[in-house]
């Protein structure tokens, strides 16, 4: 089946091509055709995992070259390997859950089709990507999830915060993309090749210079900055909850958002070879963490609370693998790779249950803010437990599997105080705010009396999905205890494989973090014991930073759009005033040398013609008249010519008179003349006229 892995993405591919061009107006077979492709896919990739685990050392890789030049090689192929396929396995089982749990919360909306065939689009995007076996097709299906989660974060466009929402998103994630496609450029022209096993031997044989090193992969991490919302790039993940909750789930748990973390996963070799670099990776993770988690902490929010819950758990696993390359380029042993992909792996499922509760939530009481709820586990008997299953998988409780993976961070933090300590106080925040959502959600009396009555659970298309992803938030992360085909680290990791050892005392410890987290919220928000409106007023600068958020989208305003903005009003009038200028200038110039050829060709050229034709005209009219048909006429113009002319020649002759006057005197002798013929023939109509009467 392993062999087949390129059909893997192919599979949404053709459900969106099948809905756009031949199948959305039958909505409900749209969806079906949609989660279909979809569980094939999950059916396909559960196959190769299962494959995979029986060749540890021997991944599968397909490539095909395309431009095979002496210094350059560009491909197209799949690679298969552990990360590849426990991949796989997350995105299709997370995207499958999604997908049916769909049906039911997008019913009845107008755009239905288009929903699926924009997912289905999402996930042949995320897929491809992580079964790319080469930089270049990992950056051409990077941007197709850029493209598609615009176009899903965007999907209720007729909302404007929805689409200034995906314009955020977007602009931000290509921010942080520009850099990928710098370090692309500089793997490119150094390394000679994209594809990942190359670059990465080239990377440790030595021959590239440590500076080329070192900036190639720190421009490769500025791409999961965008992509996973690292700090300071993290500002438009909790817009992003403008989109559908469905979409919302997907993006935080499994696809868009892990790409990131993904991208630094699979190119950790070229990290290790850069202790500088690792440590950015590391510190940019420890302070995005710690930032969103004491954000969630005063959120009203529940989408935006579980968005900031997800930049938190991202940055933990950016924060254990930047601690693995930096232990490893100085030759020390980390638990961080295996740390950071097994969180990842366990955050998918419980992450993915938390929105896809927190969307049932939302169907029942028609509101997001938590402050208007209260009371719902007594009417919602499938949302609350799974919801808070799910809470305590993210908080670290024993024995769920966010236990198991958060504890391997705490390990990999173990070493460096600093680290260490941010992770323990996250590991708080992160149960506090948790449990604070669940205890103002579904504990104590309705705050809105008229919201809980109407509210309902939700139906079993959406209640399914929360039962099947409750079990794996309880259990996936079990596969990382040693006696499970020797723990998960011996599928995930790069070279020597890495054994867990359980460390009790950071057991315990990160135990009792998570627990004292859960019982400072009941205290506060079901016992009541200690006032959440006193502390908020205790610390009131605190609290108001907090809730602003930092203030982040403020000074991005300030410092970033305003200027920007004003630098394209400048450019804007610099445009209009004098590019257009010049060009409307030049136009009106020639207009009007156009206006004053136009004159000179009317009345000087065609002036010149029309005037000779007029003076012939007018000669004609006057010689036109001694045409009169009478023989005797004739005669007597002869011999008045005759005379003339004797004149003419007498007065020239003998009394001297000059050619002009002479020319004169012909000419108004000729035309006495023609007036009289036509007098004549005037006459003799009227004549003839009156005879014919008579």
């Amino acid at each position: 089946m392993t062999e087949y892995t390129f059909l893997i993405p192919l599979l949404p591919l053709f459900a969106f091509i099948m809905i756009v061009f031949f199948t959305r107006w039958k909505e409900m077979f749209s969806a079906l055709l949609s989660i279909a492709m979809i569980l094939a896919a999950w059916v396909m990739s559960v196959v190769i995992l299962i494959e995979t685990l029986g060749r540890i050392d021997e991944p599968f890789q397909w490539a095909y070259k395309f431009v095979n030049l002496p210094n350059f090689v560009l491909e197209i192929g799949t690679l298969v390997d552990p990360l590849t396929a426990v991949m796989l396995v997350v995105v299709t089982t997370v995207g499958a859950c999604v997908e049916i749990y769909s049906v039911g919360y997008m019913h009845n909306d107008p755009r239905f089709s288009r929903f699926f065939a924009y997912l289905s689009l999402f996930l042949f995007s995320m897929l491809g990507l992580v079964v790319a076996n080469n930089f270049f097709m990992i950056f051409i299906f990077w941007e197709l999830v850029g493209l598609t989660s615009y176009l899903l974060i965007g999907f209720w466009f007729e909302k404007k915060s929805a689409a200034d929402a995906c314009k955020k998103a977007f602009i931000t994630t290509r921010v942080g993309d520009l850099g990928f496609l710098v370090g692309l450029f500089m793997i490119g022209i150094y390394f000679g090749t994209f594809n990942y096993g190359g670059v990465f031997e080239i990377a440790g044989s030595g021959v590239i210079p440590a500076g080329i090193l070192t900036a190639a992969a720190i421009f490769v991490f500025c791409g999961a900055v965008g992509k996973s919302a690292q700090w300071p790039l993290h500002v438009w993940l909790p817009d992003a909850m403008e989109g559908p909750t469905p979409v919302s789930a997907l993006i935080h748990a499994a696809t868009m958002v892990a790409a990131g973390v993904y991208l630094v996963a699979r190119s950790m070799p070229l990290f290790v070879t850069s202790a500088e670099a690792s440590l950015v990776v590391a510190i940019i993770g420890l302070i995005t963490s710690f930032m969103a988690a004491s954000i969630g902490l005063v959120q009203n929010d529940i989408k935006r609370i579980l968005a900031y819950s997800t930049v938190s758990q991202l940055g933990y696993m950016i924060m254990a693998l930047g601690l693995y390359g930096y232990d490893t380029a100085q030759g020390h042993h980390s638990p961080g790779f295996y740390a950071g992909t097994f969180h990842l792996m366990t955050h998918a499922f419980f992450k993915g249950l938390l929105f896809l509760g927190a969307g049932s939530v939302i169907h029942a009481v028609h509101t997001n803010d938590i402050q208007e709820m209260g009371g719902l586990a007594r009417k919602m008997k499938l949302t609350a437990p799974t919801f808070m299953i799910a809470s305590l998988s993210i908080a670290g409780i024993f024995p769920l599997s966010g236990f198991w993976s958060k504890d391997e961070i705490v390990a990999a933090a173990s070493h460096y105080p600093i680290f260490l300590i941010g992770t323990l106080a996250i590991a708080f925040m992160t149960a506090f705010y948790m449990w604070r959502l669940c205890f103002l959600t579904f504990f104590g009396e309705p705050r809105d009396q008229h919201r809980f009555d109407h509210a309902h659970e939700s139906p079993k298309n959406m209640t399914y999905p929360l039962v099947f992803l409750a079990v794996l938030s309880i259990c996936a992360g079990w596969v990382g205890l040693p006696w499970i085909h020797k723990g998960f680290a011996t599928f995930v990791y790069h070279g020597e494989a890495y054994e867990p050892h359980a460390n009790y005392l950071l057991m315990a410890i990160s135990l009792i973090v998570g627990l004292s987290g859960i019982y400072l919220a009941y205290l506060m928000y079901y016992k009541k014991s200690i006032s959440a409106d006193a502390m908020a007023e205790k610390f009131k600068g605190l609290y108001k930073l907090l809730y602003n958020k930092y203030y982040f989208d403020e000074i991005y305003q300030k410092v970033v759009i305003d200027p920007v903005m004003a630098f394209a009003g400048l450019m804007w009038k610099f445009d209009a005033n004098v590019i257009d200028g010049a060009v409307n200038g030049t136009g009106w110039l020639t207009i009007k040398w156009s206006d004053i050829k136009e004159w000179f060709d009317t009345w000087i050229v065609d002036g010149a013609v029309n005037g000779c034709g007029w003076v012939v005209r007018q000669g004609a009219n006057i010689l036109r008249f001694m045409q009169t048909g009478s023989m005797q006429f004739y005669a007597l113009f002869i011999a008045v010519l005759v005379v003339l002319f004797g004149l003419y020649k007498f007065e020239v002759k003998f009394l001297k008179i000059g050619w002009p006057t002479v020319t004169i005197i012909f000419i108004l002798g000729v035309t006495l003349l023609a007036l009289l013929t036509r007098i004549t023939q005037i006459k003799f109509k009227a004549n003839r006229r009156t005879d014919g009467e008579e």
